[in-house]
């Protein structure tokens, strides 16, 4: 115990001789006033301050606002621990086992709260796995220490609502209006201690339209075999964060020209070197960033279902080529497509549902008989399918009638979709049915009568 105390007093002293280098930001510099900060955070912030406590707005809300984007949501850190801070907020809670939050809810918006943590030293006794991934970081330092373990300058940058003022320990701020993404510390250590530090910093590049800084840049090819390490529903998160970032087709590409796909998405590279399904997953892409961009409401499990649409293809056609029927084919293969891509990335099962209807309603698409046509306008998830269908025109013009034909059938009236599915459509091909054949009755000679 007395060891430990040693080593981690010694730790804190080291930092804190690292706090004269911190550089203190006037507004006058930086130009972000306090009105431009979520009332919510405000409360949160005033608060702690009120209470004795250091409190300031951290990470990517600083971030957004340097470069006048709105940010997402606002991060508070404070020297508070995470039961002082959970006694000051009457609706707040404790989250996380890796790093330990305190939640703090205002309205309809949540203030992610936490502690000021400590940097890793020689001597600390943070879990970490046999390729240095730290598993566990609950040990709290000071702020100095907390923006020296933060991943990238540009998100290790305090406002103090208080004095309106910008403070900065590792030169982001010169970075933010360089437009660089420039790793705090040693590049290749900090990818081993969180390998998903290389796909934030793909996404950060592709969002903000920054540039890699070359060493920052440098290890990411030798460590992209550590991201098989890590858990595959963290991995799910970060791609959900990287496809709904309105930014979706840059970071595809950023991703593929740091190798990093293939960690995250394998079947990037073949999909996207063949034409028709990159012109299927380029519409998808460009959709999710024009609904992102426009506060629209996206769909993750339509999304996974563009991007595993022509793997679920091949296996489809593979079945029916050997003597399945169409339907027991696309059920089987879309078992098969979904399990195969699970092992990469935590799908959660509970979107299977989704995208196998969206998928499984595309067949349905070719029958326009009138009843068959009304039955489908009506399926619960017929939007999700018919925009499906619309994105695969867009990929293959010879679909374009089919698309052009559902769009007019749905937007029309009840009379002018019973005159569009009398008078406008293919008659669906019949069965013919077998005749029976009569049985022949072989003539039976007469008995004689007894008279």
């Amino acid at each position: 115990m007395l060891k430990r105390f040693i080593k981690r007093l010694l730790g804190q002293q080291s930092n804190n001789n690292m706090a004269t280098r911190v550089t203190r930001i006037a507004v006058t510099d930086h130009g972000v006033t306090r009105e431009r900060i979520s009332p919510c955070a405000l409360q949160v912030t005033d608060t702690l301050q009120q209470q004795g406590y250091s409190a300031f707005v951290v990470g990517g809300a600083v971030r957004d606002l340097l470069i006048g984007a709105k940010p997402k949501d606002f991060d508070v850190v404070t020297n508070a621990t995470p039961e002082q801070i959970r006694q000051l907020f009457r609706r707040a809670h404790i989250i996380g086992r890796r790093f330990r939050l305190v939640h703090v809810l205002c309205g309809n918006e949540t203030i992610e709260v936490s502690t000021f943590r400590a940097n890793a030293h020689d001597g600390d006794e943070r879990p970490t796995d046999d390729n240095g991934r730290i598993l566990r970081d609950n040990v709290f330092g000071n702020q100095a220490s907390d923006a020296e373990r933060r991943d990238f300058t540009i998100n290790a940058l305090y406002y103090d609502p208080g004095s309106q003022e910008i403070w900065d320990y590792c030169g982001g701020f010169t970075d933010v209006r360089n437009k660089t993404i420039r790793m705090i510390g040693d590049p290749a250590t900090r990818y081993r201690e969180d390998p998903v530090r290389m796909l934030r910093g793909a996404r950060f590049a592709a969002k903000l339209e920054f540039h890699i800084d070359p060493m920052t840049r440098a290890p990411i090819a030798e460590l992209t075999d550590l991201l098989d390490n890590v858990p595959s529903a963290r991995l799910f998160d970060e791609m959900l964060k990287l496809l709904l970032s309105g930014h979706a087709q840059r970071a595809i590409h950023q991703l593929r020209a740091e190798g990093l796909h293939r960690g995250c998405l394998p079947m990037l590279d073949n999909l996207l070197e063949q034409e028709s399904s990159a012109q299927f997953i380029a519409a998808a892409l460009h959709n999710t960033d024009q609904r992102v961009q426009a506060g629209k409401p996206v769909s993750p499990a339509f999304l996974f279902a563009c991007l595993l649409w022509h793997p679920l293809q091949i296996v489809w056609q593979q079945r029916m080529d050997d003597g399945e029927t169409e339907q027991n084919a696309l059920f089987a293969a879309m078992e098969h497509t979904l399990e195969q891509h699970r092992s990469q990335i935590a799908i959660p099962r509970r979107m299977d549902g989704n995208i196998k209807e969206i998928w499984s309603l595309q067949p349905r698409f070719a029958q326009r008989s009138a009843g068959k046509a009304l039955r489908l306008v009506t399926h619960p998830r017929f939007r999700a399918g018919y925009d499906f269908l619309l994105l695969r025109a867009d990929a293959d013009s010879s679909l374009r009638p089919l698309s052009d034909w559902w769009t007019s059938f749905y937007e029309a009236d009840d009379a002018l979709r019973a005159n569009l599915a009398a008078g406008l459509t293919e008659p669906m091909p019949t069965k013919k049915r077998r005749r029976r054949k009569k049985p022949t009755v072989t003539p039976v000679a007469a008995e004689p009568v007894n008279e």
